[in-house]
């Protein structure tokens, strides 16, 4: 094939995995944080039987999970759902919850909207670090 030969057998595609400008409960995403954005693009591998601490994000961020199952808990109501490999979830903004997985690990891939100098994820008082 020459440099300007450009034809393949295989076709490009897109899928459009979600567009929306609500949390995975439903609460509406409100803003941007003011400042100098920075786009930060994070994998997390959690372990079987795995929970993340309670945190909450200062910030829009909308993961996609990659392997597994993830299942995430609202930590005033109490509402959870769950989320398979290939579905993705656009996380609350300064509201308390968690993840957690079952009897196998999860990957995802993260993308926070964020500013520079902001932390990516808040531990709730007494609780540790998310990562």
């Amino acid at each position: 094939m020459s440099k300007q030969d450009t034809s393949s057998t295989s076709e490009i595609t897109a899928v459009e995995v979600m567009r929306s400008s609500q949390a995975w409960n439903g609460d509406r995403i409100e803003r941007y944080p003011a400042g100098q954005p920075e786009l930060t693009v994070m994998r997390l591998s959690l372990p079987a039987n795995t929970s993340l601490p309670w945190h909450t994000h200062p910030m829009p961020n909308a993961a996609f999970v990659l392997s597994g199952t993830l299942i995430v808990e609202d930590k005033q109501s109490g509402e959870q759902q769950t989320f398979h490999a290939g579905q993705a979830l656009n996380e609350t903004v300064n509201s308390a919850h968690r993840g957690y997985t079952l009897d196998q690990p999860a990957e995802l891939v993260i993308t926070y909207a964020g500013v520079k100098g902001q932390e990516l994820t808040e531990p709730l008082p007494g609780e540790p670090e998310e990562f």
